[in-house]
């Protein structure tokens, strides 16, 4: 992972790495939702504070839609599934969203996902399944599915915020748009479910602002610039860095014991998440060599340049490298 947008937007799965730590340590026990609602809502209302700027159009639908399925709908059954799921199952069914992404990539955006790719994301959920994973994980049918329907939420979310792209505004507003969808989404269903808490501490406080501002407002901001920027598919694979992250801080903070095994597994998957995010150098193509013309041929491209005095050029447009281009780059 040379390159500098790939370095920038693996700093949002890293920090979103320590969002467990926090939780354990800073929020109250037994509020998973009313974690995610002050965790959206927050974010999105100061981005929008500082932008100043409302959707317009289909975008407030789309808004909705990719609120509902980046933030909303994924932090509920996040929730669900690490409550249901013990022992880091959540985390492995969470490593599922590359693989998904590439198949949404090839049926939604119609582009070709690399083989390199697709066996990277096999290995890396294989590794992060040996680091998180312990003999003690039990299954649950509702947090098994909770942790499915979540991470098919976000890879859903990510495609459709490809294909749809970004309207003419700050990416830091249509951030915000989603961030307050979501919020909004969760907020009926905390208020129902939970209720509000008796009181927050100042380190409950300090927790939520750490979570709100910076694992979101900062990092989906960034985490949608590497979107406009890399692939789905390769950007997908950087999200299993975040439940590497979690293990190295629950050992070096909260004082977990790793295994043998547990390193094994962290090596195997950022190895995979490395491998993945390699691409193949353009081929040179040698320009094409002149044929001579006939009289003929010369005579009619002397006619055609009197006709056209801005002596533009008329031909058949050829792809990049044997590539086809797509938004002026090439389409791995």
């Amino acid at each position: 992972m040379r390159s500098p947008v790939l370095l920038l937007t693996a700093i949002t799965p890293a920090v979103w790495g320590t969002t467990y730590a926090v939780t354990t340590e800073f929020l109250p026990p037994g509020r998973p939702l009313l974690g995610g609602v002050l965790r959206a809502l927050p974010a999105g209302l100061l981005l929008l504070a500082l932008t100043r700027r409302l959707p317009r159009g289909s975008w407030w639908w789309r808004s909705a839609v990719l609120g509902t399925l980046n933030i909303g709908l994924f932090f509920a059954m996040l929730f669900v599934a690490s409550y249901r799921l013990p022992g880091g199952m959540a985390a492995v069914l969470g490593a599922a969203q590359p693989l998904i992404v590439a198949g949404l990539t090839v049926l939604l955006l119609t582009e070709r996902v690399a083989l390199r790719t697709v066996v990277a994301a096999v290995l890396g959920a294989g590794g992060v399944s040996l680091a998180v994973l312990t003999a003690s994980a039990r299954l649950d049918a509702a947090g098994l599915i909770a942790g499915l329907v979540g991470a098919a939420s976000m890879a859903l979310g990510l495609v459709l915020t490809k294909r749809w792209g970004r309207p003419d505004v700050p990416l830091l507003t249509s951030t915000g748009w989603q961030l307050v969808a979501g919020g909004l989404v969760l907020l009926p269903v905390m208020l129902v479910v939970e209720g509000l808490p008796p009181r927050l501490t100042a380190t409950n406080l300090a927790g939520y602002a750490y979570l709100s501002v910076i694992g979101t407002a900062l990092g989906y901001s960034l985490w949608f610039w590497g979107l406009e920027r890399l692939p789905a598919a390769r950007l997908a694979l950087l999200s299993l860095l975040s439940p590497l992250v979690a293990t190295v801080v629950g050992w070096a903070a909260l004082g977990q014991s790793l295994t043998t095994l547990q390193v094994i597994g962290m090596v195997v998957a950022f190895a995979a998440v490395t491998w993945g995010q390699r691409t193949r150098p353009p081929t040179l193509q040698t320009p094409p060599v002149p044929q001579p013309e006939s009289a003929e041929a010369a005579v009619l491209d002397d006619a055609l340049g009197e006709a056209d005095p801005g002596g533009a050029q008329h031909g058949p447009a050829h792809p990049v490298g044997g590539r086809h281009v797509l938004g002026g780059n090439p389409v791995q």
